[in-house]
């Protein structure tokens, strides 16, 4: 697949892959469009600028976060221009919604507009109609956790927190008989329907993360601006407790495996800095991403031609490795947690070379040639940049 990429040459190639990626669109001088935004690689392109300005110190990345986050806003908050409705979506006047930008959610940012009522369900539609994702969302939430703690201000946690409680309300559907509660996968953009009604696989466990990250941030800086996300978490918690005692986490996809890792990394590190966690939960985690990893290396999905690969994917499960050295520490320095995460954490540092050797594959100019590269060039090159220089997202909190 490729030699390591040396340490010391990450951030150069991070940082031109960052830009070209910011220059396309629009949020550096050139002729992209700053309107051009997706969620998902919005909130990946935060991860690495905060990443290069952590590992660099320089101004620029810390500025081009901060100008990401208010063009995210500023589009995704908003209804589209075709859509037949204006303003925010949470249907906020223009300087409240200005204040609150994330209280109605955000806007995937697909190509095509979100389907209407009557029209019937199309499968390969409806993954280009716009529409809410849960699983962006809660990137995004993670996105403004990083930069309230990167910048000390209050305002990105609110946001994040409020985004927390509106992706609640829109994503999670309740049982008239009292049972746990579950999700849909796809919701409208104003929040008011399902467009996919199934259950994203890993969206309790995201969900159930991100709330344990904004909650630790609230207490670093001793504010929690102003939502209660409590009874979120005990929904999440249950709906995560619920698919664990059945065994339902584990997957064959390497963008699901490594959100798999990253997840149970912030968990373990979370619970080394004091957040309480439900008994076994741990383990139960750490065991699916052991499981999840090696189905998706029994597959042999990370070998062949750049042409029948999805780089995104496959820089998913790398993200996903970086994470785990940060997990064994903070568990080294916690030596009363369960010694079977130990134990796990072990073998899964046995697996981290595969994170170099995709990295390296998809670093190589002639793979990213690549006709499946290029049609989905602005996330495959995010990750990547996050891929090579996952600090920010990884060693988080």
């Amino acid at each position: 697949m490729g030699d390591p990429i040396p340490t010391d040459e990450r951030p150069r190639r991070a940082a031109r892959i960052l830009e070209g990626f910011a220059v396309r669109t629009g949020l550096l001088p050139g002729d992209g469009d700053p309107n051009r935004r997706y969620l998902w690689t919005d909130a990946f392109a935060v991860f690495a600028a905060l990443g290069l300005w952590r590992r660099t110190g320089e101004g620029r990345w810390l500025d081009l976060a901060t100008n990401l986050v208010e063009w995210v806003h500023e589009v995704l908050g908003r209804h589209r221009s075709d859509s037949g409705r204006h303003g925010w979506i949470s249907g906020l006047g223009e300087a409240e919604g200005r204040e609150h930008p994330t209280a109605g959610g955000l806007r995937i940012g697909k190509p095509l507009p979100e389907r209407r009522p009557e029209e019937p369900y199309d499968e390969r539609l409806e993954w280009e109609r716009e529409g809410q994702y849960f699983h962006y969302l809660t990137k995004w939430m993670q996105a403004l956790a990083r930069m309230a703690l990167a910048t000390g201000e209050v305002r990105y946690l609110r946001w994040g927190r409020e985004l927390a409680r509106a992706a609640h309300r829109g994503f999670v559907v309740r049982d008239p008989a009292g049972g746990p509660p579950r999700m849909v996968w796809k919701a409208s953009v104003d929040l008011s329907r399902a467009l996919v009604p199934s259950m994203g696989q890993h969206d309790p466990l995201d969900g159930w993360v991100s709330v344990l990250e904004l909650d630790h941030v609230a207490q670093r800086l001793g504010e929690d601006g102003g939502v209660d996300l409590a009874p979120r978490r005990s929904d999440f918690e249950a709906m995560l407790l619920q698919q664990v005692a059945h065994g339902g986490l584990g997957t064959s996809d390497p963008l699901g495996a490594g959100g798999l890792l990253t997840d149970a990394s912030a968990a373990t590190r979370l619970l080394a800095a004091g957040t309480a966690l439900p008994s076994g939960l741990l383990p139960a985690l750490w065991t699916a991403s052991r499981d999840s990893t090696a189905a998706v290396l029994a597959s042999r999905q990370l070998e062949g031609p750049a042409e029948r690969r999805l780089g995104f994917r496959e820089l998913g499960l790398a993200i996903g490795l970086e994470a785990v050295p940060q997990a064994r520490d903070a568990w080294a320095r916690a030596p009363a947690l369960d010694p079977e995460v130990g134990t796990l954490l072990d073998t899964m540092l046995r697996v981290l070379p595969v994170a170099d050797h995709v990295v390296a594959f998809w670093t190589d100019p002639a793979h990213r040639a690549s006709s499946t590269w290029q049609d989905h060039l602005d996330i495959d090159e995010v990750m990547l940049a996050v891929a090579l220089l996952p600090d920010a997202y990884v060693s988080f909190p």
